[in-house]
């Protein structure tokens, strides 16, 4: 769990089970997320999810968007990387295998969302876009939420090119010779100078390749990797 409060439900699943409709082994997807999102005490039927693009699109989810990916691939939201909603006992679902997922939860105006950050995305601002659009929809205020990080690649394991210096000057560090992006660190940033408090910013510090045999790393293992699922709902 990434927060307790008794009006939301926040997780994030292991392997070996494969959450992803579109990558890895896909034959038990839909028996994996009903014991999942069953044991969290949600509809897998229900299931909103968004065909991921590595860019900083983000929806407002209602009920017509109900189900939507849940059953298939195809049905996902097209060319979205985050989702919001106020509605209640409406899940949604982002899916990662060294991607950092980012919860939200806005206690003051109940609403929620569920951000994808890959690099790109986070190059392209997702997070803050995200928390935009929340203050636009629910009035949300950035000092009032809570954010949570999960699983993703780590500075020890995220091994970049010498173009990153000009993408995130402030987040790639060199050591023996190599560099490495803390990509966690470059939405941190970014949530504190939009206004996020610190103190509100829980960090699982999970990193993908480090523990492989616990999470899916696109990293480690290629093209043949599952993805994990970030779920979040208001009661």
């Amino acid at each position: 769990m990434i927060f307790q409060h008794p009006d939301l439900i926040c997780a994030f699943s292991t392997r070996p089970e494969n959450m992803s409709l579109a990558y890895g082994d896909t034959k038990d997807v839909l028996l994996n997320r009903r014991e999942f999102l069953g044991s969290l005490g949600v509809d897998p039927d229900a299931l909103v999810c968004a065909k991921q693009v590595h860019g900083a699109v983000v929806k407002y989810v209602t009920e017509a968007d109900r189900g939507r990916g849940a059953l298939s691939a195809e049905s996902a939201i097209e060319g979205t990387d985050a989702l919001i909603t106020d509605k209640k006992n409406l899940p949604l679902g982002i899916f990662t295998a060294d991607c950092l997922s980012i919860f939200l939860f806005d206690p003051t105006n109940l609403s929620i969302g569920v951000i994808h950050a890959g690099w790109r995305s986070s190059r392209e601002n997702i997070a803050v876009k995200t928390i935009n659009l929340m203050a636009e929809k629910f009035r949300t205020k950035a000092a009032h939420l809570y954010v949570g990080f999960g699983p993703a690649l780590r500075k020890c394991c995220y091994e970049v090119g010498e173009e990153f210096r000009s993408y995130f000057s402030d987040c790639v560090k060199e050591s023996d010779g190599k560099l490495f992006l803390d990509l966690a660190a470059v939405n941190l940033k970014q949530l504190l100078e939009l206004g996020v408090e610190r103190a509100r910013i829980h960090d699982t510090k999970i990193c993908t390749c480090c523990r492989n045999k616990d999470y899916f790393s696109f990293r480690k293992e290629g093209n043949s990797c599952g993805r994990i699922a970030s779920v979040i709902m208001l009661k």
